[in-house]
């Protein structure tokens, strides 16, 4: 029985979405821009990175095709490979938003057919009787922030004021969330944690997607830094994943990140946590070692979206990409005979764009592993696509969205 593994690079989109206008993205491209400004030396970065985005291990598993695929030409400054291996395509949402939960339960071969609930963007944020309940139920003073903004900008803002005056900092965006932030020392990481869940609790009705807790440490706005303490408290996903059938079948599901928040802890077998890409990467590779015939193992590579997509970080961002392309021969030599492994994404944030919001875009499916060939899978209609080649590929019965391309 073979095994697969399902790596999301956070928010790495390939452009090209039909309905991006829709969502006020029409031209956005993740990937495309990204090389442009390093192929025009405009992501040169002393210590950091030089010249045009190179990615060769993933240029070499069909990137630039897809790239092609997805938008009708191929990234700036990136060489064509000499051969390509594996199977090669991109595919389109149809969720109704451009957010993680959507993404990765439509990777999950569970689409969202239903609308969010979301917080206006001009004036207070949040509903007065929301907070009311919220002040009494969580026995704080008030809050600050109440408007769409930045989280590192609006700490920097309120992080001394929040430190004072014992209220929480809570903000959105154009997804459906309400964040918390808070000083894991003055404040504290458990009480966070706490007011999190009566957050979550009293938002249901309000069809909020995910409550984030954003914990930060330092003394003064310019020493004040976010923690790898985050946490997601999701909704749970309105009917069974892949995750929920693979485990009814007695297969095991290893999330790695902050997939067991997305999927609000259901159909998760074991979890761990990592901070930063390269320990997710380290997480990944030792759960490659221990992951039985028939297992899952899935995991979320949350900085180049965190640190790089919504700051709006074009170098980072391309360094990050790079960085992670160089640790592919690491996955290699861990696979054995029968393994799928498939890099996607779950929306865009394009560096480069207005605003410091998710991107709506196409994202790239690779997939490869011993004895796969390679072929191009064309433009897939839904991202449940991908779910349900992995539900082909681990021996389960189909599911009701989504189509196996093996």
């Amino acid at each position: 029985m073979a095994r697969a593994f399902l790596f999301v690079l956070d928010s790495f989109g390939v452009g090209g979405a039909p309905d991006a206008a829709a969502y006020g993205d029409q031209g956005a491209d993740t990937l495309g821009h990204i090389a442009e400004f390093c192929a025009a030396g405009a992501a040169d970065r002393a210590g950091l990175r030089s010249g045009p985005l190179m990615l060769p291990n993933m240029s070499s598993l069909g990137l630039m095709q897809i790239a092609k695929s997805a938008t009708g030409a191929y990234p700036a400054g990136m060489p064509l490979p000499d051969r390509i291996y594996g199977l090669h395509g991109c595919a389109n949402e149809v969720s109704r938003g451009k957010d993680t939960p959507s993404g990765h339960w439509e990777i999950a071969s569970m689409p969202v057919a239903f609308d969010w609930g979301y917080f206006p963007s001009e004036g207070d944020a949040f509903p007065a009787e929301f907070l009311e309940a919220f002040y009494r139920a969580a026995e704080i003073p008030g809050i600050l922030g109440n408007c769409h903004a930045s989280g590192t900008d609006i700490i920097a803002r309120h992080g001394e004021e929040h430190m004072r005056s014992g209220k929480p900092i809570c903000y959105t965006s154009s997804d459906s969330v309400f964040q918390i932030a808070a000083h894991e020392a003055s404040f504290g990481l458990d009480r966070l944690m706490h007011v999190c869940r009566i957050a979550r609790a009293l938002l249901d009705e309000f069809n909020i997607g995910r409550v984030i807790a954003r914990p930060f440490v330092g003394d003064s706005a310019a020493t004040f830094q976010r923690t790898g303490n985050r946490r997601d408290f999701s909704v749970l996903p309105p009917e069974p994943t892949l995750l929920d059938r693979l485990v009814g079948a007695g297969r095991k599901v290893h999330a790695i990140g902050k997939i067991g928040d997305i999927f609000a802890h259901q159909g998760i077998s074991t979890e761990v946590k990592a901070n930063g890409n390269d320990a997710l990467m380290d997480a990944s590779l030792k759960a490659m070692e221990y992951a039985d015939d028939g297992d899952l193992v899935f995991t979320n590579f949350v900085d180049f979206d965190m640190i790089y997509g919504h700051r709006r970080d074009v170098a980072g961002y391309a360094a990050a990409l790079e960085a992670f392309d160089a640790r592919l021969p690491e996955v290699h030599r861990k696979l054995r005979a029968g393994d799928l492994v498939i890099l996607t994404a779950d929306h865009g944030c394009d560096p480069t764009w207005r605003g410091t919001d998710h991107t709506r875009e196409r994202v790239p499916i690779i997939a490869y592993g011993p004895g796969l060939r390679s072929r191009a899978i064309g433009i897939r209609p839904s991202f449940a696509d991908i779910g349900e080649t992995i539900a082909a590929h681990l021996g389960i019965a189909a599911g009701a969205h989504g189509r196996s391309f093996l």
